[in-house]
């Protein structure tokens, strides 16, 4: 028999997206009966079997924070229709609040947090569940595959970028792996329930990037998330370029603001746009004065430009349309540039105080 899973969702005004996300929930292979981690682990996928509409080890809690629009009207119709669905209140309305008032009604010996912008493929759990007890791992999520919102040019674009190298950067879980690897954080992640007990909940000072900082309290105490590249689920990015600007330039306040808190989120990777940005901004104060400064920022600016044309043109080849070789370096420019501002944005609020 397999455990039971409890799957949070903490939402706000997501009419758009909520019944697809719960869908795919819905939709999963995993099995009804309940057993350990070494029975899962070792049990054959004929002997597991898939199928069956009841989801007596699976429970769907929504926790939605004091929606304005029609997301709630949704849960609850899912809740009235599914016993395993139930619909949660975070008055406080974001997401670390969701997930911990999530995390406190949870009975599942599993608990995995997702996102109401995803959709997981039907065996996503199944194959999360499978790998916790095969690994020995405390926490496993999938491979997340980034989607436009829209079926336009600049939405695919967007999405492109989210799952690129130069994009994403070192994030495996965006990017892709071709095996299981260690790694610290995923997205989608089944936690075994004890993990909470040892490491506490999420940080609710933390309004953004609450994961990076509860990921690297777990890899303080020595506990392993794994990446699992079978296991997928896909993520609506922003459709335009305002919102995908606004969006980076919020990833790059939370980034650094947490400092304020004495807490360091971040690896070394996600501090390369303020480094660029400060760098390019400082080269060019100091090149008015020096020749030197002059060139260093010519030389910084111009390496930009040229990687970001080569990766570009690497993705109007790959993607059969030579319109992306124009649309692509202003995607990324507005990634880069917006994270960067926004760390220092950051910096600067913890300065002033606010």
């Amino acid at each position: 028999m397999k455990p039971l899973v409890s799957i949070i969702i903490p939402c706000r005004n997501e009419e758009k997206f909520i019944s697809k996300c719960l869908e795919s929930l819905i939709s999963q292979d995993y099995l009804r009966l309940r057993a350990s981690f070494a029975e899962v682990a070792s049990a054959t996928k004929a002997e597991q079997g898939f199928g069956g509409q009841a989801k007596e080890n699976l429970e769907i809690l929504v926790v939605d924070g004091e929606s304005q629009d029609k997301t709630r009207e949704i849960v609850e119709g899912y809740a009235r229709k599914y016993s395993f669905i139930k619909l949660l209140e975070n008055p406080k309305r974001f997401t670390p609040f969701g997930f911990n008032i999530g995390i406190r009604q949870s009975k599942g010996e599993i608990v995995m947090l997702g996102g109401a912008h995803a959709v997981y493929e039907k065996n996503y759990i199944s194959k999360c569940v499978k790998y916790l007890g095969e690994y020995g791992a405390d926490n496993v999520g999938g491979a997340l595959k980034t989607v436009p919102k829209e079926d336009t040019l600049i939405a695919r674009s967007i999405a492109i970028s989210l799952s690129h190298p130069f994009g994403a950067g070192g994030s495996y879980y965006k990017t892709g792996s071709k095996e299981p690897r260690w790694v610290d954080t995923v997205f989608g992640g089944c936690y075994k329930k004890e993990v909470f007990d040892r490491v506490g909940l999420f940080n609710e000072k933390l309004i953004r990037s609450q994961d990076m900082d509860f990921s690297q309290r777990m890899k303080r105490l020595g506990l392993k998330t794994l990446l699992v590249p079978d296991a997928k689920a896909f993520y609506y990015s922003q459709p335009d370029l305002i919102g995908f600007l606004k969006h980076n330039f919020s990833d790059g306040i939370w980034t650094t603001y947490p400092l304020k808190f004495r807490i360091r989120i971040f690896s070394w990777r996600h501090l390369a746009p303020l480094v660029f940005v400060m760098g390019l901004l400082g080269s060019f104060v100091l090149g008015l004065f020096s020749s030197f400064f002059a060139a260093l920022f010519f030389f910084g600016f111009f390496f930009y430009l040229a990687a970001n044309f080569y990766f570009s043109w690497k993705i109007s080849i790959r993607e059969k349309n030579p319109r992306y070789i124009f649309l692509m370096p202003l995607v990324f420019a507005v990634r880069h540039f917006g994270y960067g501002f926004g760390s220092i944005w950051g910096l600067v609020r913890i300065v002033m105080g606010k």
